[in-house]
């Protein structure tokens, strides 16, 4: 992607990741984070409710295509910038941590999908 296209594609991306936290809001999550830049790469939103803290990933798409919407390795990066995050800040260690999924498509409500994988799938 070039030039308008890309930065049309962060546009929605950027409102994707605002309607998820205002989502989770909603559902009684915290937003601790967003956006969050690790070592080991960027985290989309970090939330907490009651003591589990939630490292949610945030996809914007046009159209629905389940396969490989998150990769391994996408997974595998995230599960080592959580592992950062929760070594390199105090106050985490007796947390929980989950990875959720959340699905943006326009003109449709969000899909929160809680416990999307887990660290060592």
């Amino acid at each position: 992607m070039k030039g308008p296209q890309k930065q049309a594609a962060e546009r929605w991306g950027r409102r994707a990741e605002t309607l998820t936290a205002w989502l989770l809001r909603l559902k009684g999550y915290v937003i601790l984070e967003r956006r969050l830049l690790t070592p080991a790469g960027e985290i989309d939103i970090v939330a907490r409710r009651g003591l589990v803290l939630v490292i949610v990933e945030v996809k914007a798409r046009q159209l629905l295509d389940m396969e490989g919407i998150v990769s391994d390795r996408q997974k595998r990066r995230l599960v080592q910038a959580a592992t950062w995050l929760v070594g390199n800040r105090s106050g985490f260690e007796n947390y929980a941590v989950r990875f959720d999924l959340v699905i943006v498509q326009p003109w449709q409500w969000p899909r929160h999908i809680e416990d999307a994988w887990r660290a060592d799938d």
